[in-house]
């Protein structure tokens, strides 16, 4: 497939619709889904994400990250951008989303608000996978958005070598972009499966072209035929084109896991019960005075709703103890086994992100944190993502849980 990149004019095509393996191509949707998520304040460049065991377990290409090591945003775009390494690319799609299964259907989601309808993205990376599929006219299409939806960090796809952090990372199409004049990206791609797959781009006295290739027998011969395919782009694209930029696509809310509006149902009316009675909750209301018994409330005050809350509130229940001569009511639980305990699941760049983790830690880890609140703190550091409202055994037990995912867990004591 052949494009003028400045009208997005067809020169060239054969096959261009046919469904086959991206590769490693896969990490130009990767890296797209980064960028706009950093464009709209989802993660910063200089976030620190925390390895998964997961992620330090791809195969080859890779940078070599170890479980449980933190690394920058930025390093790890270097490295999936320059290297294709895939542990970086995985560890991208959970830094956004949580999981990589979650990213990847981010993924797909963007591709199809693109135009790409031919695409299904099952991973970060591009391993083989089945169902995991691309053409050569989604690719190119998605090349020509690199270029003009983020052009800020497109000169990173030029870069013969860039610092990653933990080392110096080589390009894997430096040899097309050395050999070939005016060539500036963008990806290669290559497994047993796929073959030898590339999209280029190429800039020559103010015309782009952009070529894809698929299924190549070897590097060699792919650059051959991509270096074949630039030359007959710029012989057949007018010298002077008005540049007709691909249209605007609104992403917000594409792919992403977190509710917009989650509605409280109504409490049921009860009777009074002699005895304590528990109401509101813990760390949100605050402690009442005690009510006089001739005046105790019937009905149970709802409290008020919040903005795009996350999860309608957990209202703790205990048994009535025997009724004393006169009842009251009290605002806690006493302190011996009451929900004064929780964990931290990390701290993150923005609250968007804190949030989000919280909503996937919630329901991969349904059993330990159905009945706790979701919390995030803004500290000096960033934002903390707590559960609040635990039992200092239930904490305890799901901070097990979670470590023995690789998840990163701290128990909170009462304050």
């Amino acid at each position: 497939m052949v494009i003028d990149a400045r009208t997005g004019e067809v020169l060239h095509s054969r096959n261009a619709d046919t469904r086959l393996h991206p590769a490693s191509l896969t990490k130009m949707m990767t890296l797209y889904v980064v960028f706009d998520a950093i464009k709209r304040g989802e993660i910063g460049l200089d976030t620190q994400v925390r390895i998964s065991r997961h992620a330090a377990s791809e195969p080859p290409s890779k940078l070599g990250l170890r479980v449980g090591q933190r690394i920058s945003m930025r390093h790890l775009i270097r490295a999936s951008a320059v290297k294709s390494a895939n542990d970086a690319a995985t560890a991208l799609g959970e830094a956004i989303s949580g999981s990589e299964a979650a990213f990847a259907r981010r993924m797909t989601a963007t591709a199809k608000a693109l135009g790409m309808s031919r695409t299904t993205f099952l991973n970060a990376h591009g391993l083989t996978e089945a169902g995991h599929l691309s053409t050569a006219r989604d690719m190119t299409t998605l090349g020509r958005r690199l270029f003009y939806d983020h052009p800020e960090y497109y000169n990173l796809f030029s870069r013969q070598s860039a610092d990653a952090g933990v080392l110096t990372v080589r390009n894997t199409n430096r040899r097309l972009l050395s050999d070939y004049a005016g060539a500036d990206g963008i990806k290669t791609g290559y497994t047993n499966a796929a073959g030898f797959n590339l999209v280029a781009s190429a800039e020559r006295n103010g015309e782009r072209i952009i070529a894809t290739v698929f299924g190549g027998r070897s590097s060699a011969t792919r650059n051959a035929k991509v270096a074949e395919l630039l030359d007959l782009g710029f012989q057949r694209a007018p010298s002077h084109a008005r540049v007709k930029k691909p249209a605007p696509v609104n992403l917000e809310g594409v792919g992403s896991a977190i509710v917009a509006r989650s509605l409280r149902p109504r409490l049921r009316p009860v009777r009074p019960v002699a005895g304590d009675i528990l109401i509101g909750k813990v760390g949100e209301v605050p402690a009442a005075p005690p009510l006089p018994a001739a005046v105790a409330p019937s009905v149970v005050p709802e409290p008020p709703a919040r903005a795009a809350a996350l999860a309608a509130p957990q209202i703790a229940q205990v048994a009535p103890t025997p009724a004393p001569e006169q009842g009251r009511v009290v605002s806690r639980l006493s302190s011996s086994g009451g929900r004064h305990w929780g964990i931290n699941v990390g701290r993150y760049g923005s609250r968007y992100q804190a949030e989000q983790v919280l909503l996937v830690t919630a329901l991969s880890e349904i059993g330990t944190l159905d009945q706790a609140l979701r919390k995030v703190v803004q500290s000096p550091q960033g934002w903390e993502a707590n559960f609040v409202g635990m039992t200092a055994e239930r904490a305890e037990m799901a901070c097990r849980r979670l470590a023995a995912r690789d998840m990163n867990c701290n128990t909170l004591g009462p304050s």
